[in-house]
């Protein structure tokens, strides 16, 4: 089922769809939201460490209290936003979470405004609850943005659309970050540069959902059913229907584990074992995002234009190869006195890291994308969204259990390179396993690479 009107072109590549009305207010959307949701949170986090010295809120945990939060509706709503998603046209859908949006960033922007006011006392309970709302956002936006595709793309293209979502919402979350982070450091006005930022996203990204065409719902009888945890349980079940996309949402959900250890830790990294200082820490999250960018917008290239799963296992294999030498190449590292990027970049040796860490994250596009476009594809279009929900709830699942396994690890006296390895080394474990119970991806990578295959199959 197609939502565009627009003439079918016959060599139109992910660039192209930027220029058309059926892809381009989606992605700027998500661009805008992305961008906002880490504007927000990074500046919160920035001001509850560095600024406001919450009694209560200790900065060792304020990071983690926020990401809990924000991970929550997640695990509570998914379910429902899938459901929501099916039953109602996506674009209406789009816009009242953008509208949600917009209300969440005026609320908030009350809370930064109340710095230095007599209702301070109230500021910091007001962005909790504001994080907890925008992760409310997100969990609705989710399901709906995946689920539009297939319906505005054709199947040549869900690859290079899915690779250009992908290769946005890191882009975005890099620069939402940067911007929070030098916007709420700003002396006196800081706050309330946040702010006028925020609620500016919120409403920009409003204006581009306008844009966004009609796509009609694909189970508009459906009786939503409320309870999170049975529905989440029955979308599980429906994905086992088809075994290719349940070891896709096993596949994705382990991915998250996996981003998951890099990003919670490139602070610590950074300063702990490349003896760098925090604009180090950001260097490490420009190469990684930066590096996840190129690999999703590669896999249209390599992938001919088609849903091509033999790009999975390479991406695999590069996840773990070059998380294995990155341990190998930072433990060698001589004590130092603490450097900028300037010195930090000079010495030879932390190229061979910061290649290390560009070429782990390339290969994690390369492994995501495809499964993304495979589930939109496999998924019956009638309870694609609950799928696509049911998969978040195990991202989330997946991100909290990376961790708590990073700090038990960490607890337990281990060093950062250490537990960089251990998750190299389960990531060839359970890639392997996923590529055992699931034969194609390896048939397919044959068939990518000009081997013979064994028996063929193609998603």
């Amino acid at each position: 089922m197609k939502t565009p009107k627009e003439p079918e072109l016959a060599h139109t590549d992910q660039f192209a769809l930027l220029r058309q009305r059926r892809c381009a207010p989606l992605f700027w959307t998500q661009c805008s939201g992305a961008a906002n949701v880490n504007v927000f949170k990074f500046a919160f986090t920035v001001m509850v460490t560095y600024q406001l010295g919450v009694a209560w809120l200790p900065p060792a945990l304020a990071g983690l209290v926020i990401g809990a939060l924000f991970i929550l509706p997640f695990v509570l709503f998914s379910a429902t936003s899938g459901q929501l998603t099916d039953k109602y046209e996506k674009t209406r859908v789009i816009r009242a979470v953008k509208n949600l949006e917009v209300f969440i960033m005026l609320l908030a922007a009350a809370g930064f405004m109340t710095s230095g006011s007599h209702w301070g006392a109230w500021q910091v309970p007001l962005l909790l609850f504001c994080t907890f709302l925008m992760g409310l956002h997100s969990t609705l936006f989710g399901p709906v943005k995946f689920a539009y595709l297939p319906q505005a793309l054709r199947e040549s293209e869900l690859m290079g659309g899915n690779g250009m979502i992908e290769m946005g919402t890191f882009v975005a979350i890099l620069l939402g970050n940067v911007a929070g982070g030098l916007l709420v450091a700003l002396p006196g006005v800081g706050p309330q540069y946040v702010a006028l930022a925020c609620v500016a996203l919120a409403l920009a990204g409003r204006a581009v959902a306008q844009f966004i065409p009609p796509a009609p719902a694909t189970d508009p009888t459906l009786k939503i059913n409320w309870n999170p945890f049975t529905e989440t349980w029955r979308n599980l079940r429906r994905a086992q229907a088809d075994a290719m996309v349940f070891k896709a949402l096993i596949g994705i959900s382990w991915m998250w584990f996996f981003g998951a250890v890099f990003l919670s830790q490139f602070p610590s990294f950074a300063k702990e074992v490349l003896h760098g200082d925090e604009r180090v820490a950001s260097l490490l999250l420009v190469v990684f995002s930066i590096g996840i960018a190129i690999g999703s917008l590669l896999c249209e290239v390599l992938g001919r234009r088609q849903v091509e799963i033999g790009l999975v296992p390479l991406g695999a294999m590069g996840m773990t190869l070059f998380t294995v030498d990155l341990y190998f190449a930072s433990r060698s590292l001589p004590p130092a006195a603490l450097m900028g990027v300037a010195e930090f970049v000079q010495q030879a040796a932390h190229w061979r890291v910061i290649a290390d860490l560009g070429l782990l994250s390339l290969s994690a596009g390369l492994y995501s994308v495809p499964m993304y476009a495979l589930i939109q594809l496999r998924s019956a279009p009638s309870h694609r969204a609950r799928i696509i929900a049911a998969n978040n709830i195990l991202n989330a699942l997946f991100m909290i259990v990376s961790a708590l396994l990073c700090g038990a690890l960490l607890s337990a006296g281990w060093g950062i390179p250490s537990v960089f390895l251990a998750v190299g080394v389960a990531n060839a474990l359970v890639t392997l396993y996923v590529f055992v119970m699931q034969p194609e991806y390896w048939q397919r990578m044959r068939v990518l690479l000009g081997l013979p295959a064994r028996a063929g199959g193609k998603a």
